[in-house]
């Protein structure tokens, strides 16, 4: 391996000031209630962060962090951090893994595995990617983007780096959260490069027409609203007033880390457990790379932009998409509603996991990324005919095996 720059080196007093400021935090007035009900349960907090002040091996994090396969650009100026996995088949097909909030690319480095050399999970080497896995701008490892004028779009920056920087002519893209909406427009300004998609999430329609409307539909978006009233408070605060906030989870360790970890809990499968999940140190490792970078402020950016008319809509996107449904996500819209803006060529109801499918269930996630573009390897080509069209639903194991499939109007 060349010798490059770390990617991230936090100085010894860096280190000390984060123990320091763990230890002295000031915890508020306990309520009489417990558990998650009102928010992060603040036994859980308090047991984290006596483990993130006096157990938590950063050092071995970061050797871990910089050990990772990463790579710099400059974009006319605006530096992208990506790791990039070489797939182990010569005719590998590119593909660019885009995270969302709040994540980093570490979320993605077993799924980004798994796709390169997936001789190494009991899969075929023709199925095999070149897997990009570029950090967000404003998240950890790449700087904010320039001025807020809405002219420098992240999925103008990722066909740049896919196809200007690294030379792809055609190329994949997978995403979820952020990462889906950044994924769609991708799609959509650049049909000519990306040979599909495949997402966690869809963009709605634009201005639906309320009488046409299933009652499919209209169920899943009663559940949307219900979702925002009882859950939507941080995207509402990160959308609006994102720089009020920000001093609040720069200025103290705790409050970050409650912001990010009841997110955690709250949209993956763990059935309110979160270590059935998440081990401490992951759960740590994001927020101190949210802490070193100082970067929490400018990952609400999006929010913001996509609230101040700064980031455009998705309006239709033609390129074969394919979409995985995972039962503890945030939300999981009927196919019809999809079709609305989308090529639907797949439509998977997985069997477990949640919002973090890449950290979660990996394999699976894999596995229907892999089928799906077995049909999408070459541009041009849209296996639009039998089974391709099928909703399907997963079964369980460790995601190696066959689908069962179903009628594409129900689950």
């Amino acid at each position: 391996m060349p010798d490059t720059p770390p990617v991230i080196s936090v100085s010894d007093a860096e280190l000390d000031d984060l123990r320091a400021r763990l230890r002295a935090t000031r915890w508020p007035e306990p309520w009489p209630g417990e558990g998650w009900e009102a928010g992060a349960d603040q036994r859980e907090l308090r047991r984290l962060v006596r483990y993130w002040a006096a157990a938590y091996d950063w050092r071995r994090h970061e050797a871990a962090v910089n050990a990772l396969p990463s790579h710099f650009a400059d974009l006319d100026g605006t530096p992208l951090h990506y790791l990039r996995y070489d797939g182990e088949h010569p005719d590998a097909l590119p593909i660019v893994l885009t995270h969302g909030w709040p994540s980093t690319v570490l979320e993605l480095t077993e799924l980004a595995q798994r796709l390169a050399t997936p001789s190494r999970y009991g899969g075929q080497p023709a199925d095999a990617f070149t897997v990009i896995v570029p950090s967000l701008p404003g998240f950890a490892f790449s700087p904010q983007r320039r001025a807020l004028t809405g002219a420098e779009q992240t999925h103008d920056l990722w066909h740049r780096l896919m196809h200007d920087e690294l030379g792809f002519e055609h190329y994949a893209a997978h995403g979820g959260d952020l990462g889906a909406g950044i994924t769609s427009r991708l799609a959509e300004a650049h049909p000519e490069a990306v040979v599909g998609i495949h997402l966690l999430a869809v963009a709605a329609p634009a201005d639906p027409d309320p009488a046409g409307l299933t009652a499919e539909e209209k169920s899943y978006l009663a559940s949307v609203a219900a979702w925002q009233a009882e859950e939507g408070g941080y995207q509402h605060q990160q959308s609006t007033r994102p720089l009020t906030l920000a001093p609040a989870l720069t200025d103290s360790p705790v409050g970050l880390l409650a912001w990010i970890v009841e997110k955690y809990r709250a949209w993956s499968d763990c059935g309110g457990d979160l270590s059935t999940r998440f081990q401490d140190d992951f759960l740590l490792t994001q927020a101190s790379l949210y802490w070193f970078t100082r970067t929490i402020s400018t990952s609400f950016r999006p929010y913001y932009e996509y609230a101040q008319g700064l980031t455009r809509r998705v309006e239709r996107v033609d390129v074969p998409t394919a979409v995985a449904l995972f039962p503890a996500d945030l939300s999981r819209p009927p196919r019809s509603w999809a079709e609305r803006t989308y090529d639907i060529a797949r439509y998977t109801h997985m069997p477990r996991g949640g919002h973090f499918a890449a950290h979660e269930e990996p394999g699976l996630l894999a596995q229907d990324v892999t089928e799906f573009f077995r049909d999408h390897r070459r541009p041009g080509r849209r296996a639009h005919d039998g089974a391709a069209l099928k909703e399907t639903t997963r079964g369980g194991g460790d995601g190696r095996g066959e689908a069962a499939r179903v009628g594409p109007s129900g689950r």
